[in-house]
């Protein structure tokens, strides 16, 4: 008899049935206000009537028209849509399945337009798990241990993660851009390398957003020396962060190459890079492909999507009620000196347990997890070492689900610490 790999170890105990806006529900028709979203990926909540309706009408037309073979008019329809939403100038669309093929496929273009070999990513980044991903992911020693020899080319730099260090953001900015400066002169010459691939907020390293002027300085130095910029939005995309791209906190900041996945479809595998159609036009014959990206049904629920974040106002209700749990998971932590920090962008909160003397407490952090999903709250863990509770609830939440989850969150914190 088959069964499911012993390493999927699953977050929590619930075996879930069917899911509604934010809850999650069991066989025993159990509920849990689901705060991890699938991962950041059902934004429109669970089950959204809208997307259920367009994805069931687009289910009897046609499911699978293979991109590269026929044309389908939700492919049409949402990259069209896309352009609505998608940064000045990012008006080429390629799309895949996964948030690790469009990080490889942006590399693919980034090595294409610029004939150079490296891409240089940030300490604690998180791109996903396949040969080429893992390679640029430093989030984890358990995303790419015992793979080795890894796709060569990847180059790391610090990102300014202040917390850590026990500086004030704008000393963390300094050092990181210092770094920076000194990695180009002493592994990667500018000549050399092809792009500069960042999230605009650490997902899996410890929900860190980027402070002010680091994503700045990035661009000036990609400018200054013809590396392209890439931003990878899987995570932060489509209104996560309480604006509809997350580097969009960083006013006038420009991407080359802008990948997005997770929220871009509530649920349906669908990824994507956007970059200038001159710039996307520079990939090699025969580069950009795949069975299933662009899939029929996926389109449609994207389509859908775009137009509940919009009539729903959903990134401005990130916004709020992303202040509004912020706020309240912080009055929390001033009671609990065992939370050493709590961050956050929109309705993408991390909380980080450390002890006396700063030094990461994965424990707590597992304790307060476990007692928060014994309370109906389930919530997920990031960073390198496992201390940081993170909370992703769907961008349909309101503030009276956000205050219920305060509570629960706050005895559970209470137990996990007595």
């Amino acid at each position: 008899m088959a069964q499911l790999s012993p390493q999927l170890k699953q977050a929590t105990p619930v075996r879930a049935v069917r899911g509604s806006g934010v809850y999650l529900y069991d066989a025993e028709d159990r509920t849990y206000l689901d705060f991890t979203s699938g991962i950041g990926v059902v934004n429109t909540g669970h089950c959204h009537p809208r997307v259920v309706e367009a994805a069931q009408r687009q289910v009897g037309k046609l499911i699978h028209g293979q991109y590269t073979t026929v044309l389908h008019e939700p492919l049409l329809e949402l990259t069209e849509r896309l352009g609505e939403v998608l940064p000045a100038g990012l008006d080429s669309v390629f799309y895949l399945n996964s948030g690790s093929e469009a990080v490889e496929a942006s590399v693919r273009l980034a090595r294409h337009v610029t004939g150079r070999q490296n891409i240089v990513v940030f300490q604690g980044g998180f791109h996903g798990r396949t040969m080429g991903a893992a390679a640029l992911t430093t989030a984890g020693t358990k995303f790419r241990a015992g793979l080795g020899p890894l796709m060569p080319g990847a180059a790391v730099s610090p990102y300014p993660f202040a917390y850590r260090y026990g500086w004030s953001e704008e000393q963390a900015v300094e050092f990181a851009l210092r770094e920076l400066d000194y990695l180009l002169r002493t592994v990667s010459a500018p000549a050399d390398t092809a792009a500069f691939m960042v999230e605009p907020v650490l997902g899996e390293g410890g929900y860190v957003p980027a402070p002010a002027g680091f994503l700045a300085g990035l661009r000036q130095r990609a400018d200054e020396h013809g590396v392209l910029l890439i931003l990878d939005e899987v995570q932060t995309g489509f209104g996560r962060t309480g604006r509809f791209w997350g580097h969009e906190h960083h006013g006038g900041v420009r991407a080359d190459i802008l990948i997005t996945a997770k929220g871009l479809a509530s649920g349906f595998p669908l990824s994507a890079i956007a970059a200038p159609a001159e710039l996307m036009s520079q990939a090699w014959p025969g580069s950009q492909g795949g069975t299933y990206g662009g899939n029929a049904v996926a389109c449609a629920a994207a389509i859908a999507t775009l137009e509940v974040i919009r009539s729903e106002a959903l990134v401005e209700n990130a916004e709020e009620m992303g202040r509004r749990l912020l706020e309240g998971t912080r009055k929390i932590a001033v009671d609990h000196a065992t939370i050493g920090d709590v961050r956050g962008l929109g309705l993408m909160i991390g909380v980080e347990f450390t002890g006396a003397d700063g030094e990461p407490r994965p424990d707590l952090a597992q304790r307060a997890h476990k007692e928060a999903a014994d309370r109906g709250l389930l919530l997920l863990t990031c960073g390198a070492h496992g201390n940081t509770v993170r909370m992703i609830p769907p961008l349909v939440v309101n503030a009276e689900q956000v205050d219920d989850a305060l509570t629960r969150w706050q005895e559970a914190v209470q137990a996990a610490t007595s």
